[in-house]
């Protein structure tokens, strides 16, 4: 059974009829609570209700959330995934919600991840209200503000990627789990995770991501809707330089990739965030 102090907030804008995440969720049993969370300046809001019920779907003021936050720019559009991410923190209140996850709408499986001798394996989960309630104990214990899983590209290089094999990753992408009383705000238009785990992370709040469970999700430049027209219109050029508007002291911009190379930013992490210090420093 679903854990009635939490539910799963699917952010989405522009596809009604391709809503990949709510498909991945049934697929691995998920039986908790789920909204559909769009904004009102969304044109295609009447299909949403339609497919989806009343009940089913959140409607905010962008405009309105737009004020509350540090948007990092003076653009006046506002085509990107932000507002709906600082929305949900009124919204779980508002619902009576203890906990809430942030998905975005394009994901298609969620999945173990282990090494079986010289491989790098993917197992598809059936477990997923086990696997979230172990997720919110963990954002209990660690304190952290938010926590998520791992996503593909966090596992470049297979069984020999360094990332898998830490475990834990000073980082939180696409998949937020958060509690009501540890509200922040996401900061930036574009770029906005990592500007905030970036930023909140540089004056000690946490952001972890657990590298035994992961999330894969289409290629955002391929579908129609959601963000794809605004990596369109900039690529990413725009879109990392906003984490460098924010952390100047720990990022830059390096061209990055194998065969498709691109511009992307690059986060020293010894310069970023505060670390715990071993015992054997301690001092007589």
């Amino acid at each position: 059974m679903g854990n009635k102090k939490f539910c799963v907030f699917i952010l989405s804008h522009g596809r009604p009829n391709n809503v990949r995440t709510l498909k991945a969720l049934q697929k691995s049993n998920y039986t908790g609570d789920w909204y559909i969370v769009i904004d009102n300046e969304d044109k295609t809001a009447a299909e949403y209700y339609k497919r989806f019920g009343k009940d089913k779907i959140i409607m905010f003021d962008k405009l309105a959330v737009s004020k509350t936050f540090d948007t990092a720019d003076n653009f006046k559009e506002r085509r990107t995934v932000v507002y709906a991410r600082n929305a949900c923190f009124g919204i779980a209140k508002k619902l009576g919600y203890k906990y809430f996850l942030e998905l975005d709408d394009d994901y298609t499986s969620f999945s173990y991840r282990k090494i079986e001798g010289k491989k790098f394996m993917e197992k598809k989960c059936n477990q997923l209200d086990d696997i979230f309630n172990l997720m919110m104990k963990f954002l209990d214990i660690s304190g952290a503000l938010s926590v998520a899983f791992a996503q593909n590209g966090d596992f470049i290089g297979g069984k020999d990627n360094k990332n898998y094999k830490k475990g834990i990753l000073r980082k939180a992408m696409n998949t937020f789990f958060c509690r009501t009383d540890r509200e922040f705000n996401f900061l930036g238009r574009v770029n906005e995770d990592v500007n905030t785990y970036c930023r909140l992370g540089n004056i000690g709040g946490l952001f972890l991501t657990i590298t035994k469970f992961s999330i894969h999700q289409e290629t955002t430049q391929k579908q129609k809707g959601g963000m794809s027209e605004q990596y369109l219109d900039s690529g990413t050029y725009l879109k990392s330089f906003y984490t460098v508007m924010y952390m100047p002291s720990c990022t830059t911009i390096a061209m990055m990739g194998d065969k498709h190379k691109r511009l992307h930013h690059k986060i020293n992490w010894n310069k970023c965030v505060p670390k715990i210090l071993s015992d054997k420093y301690k001092k007589a």
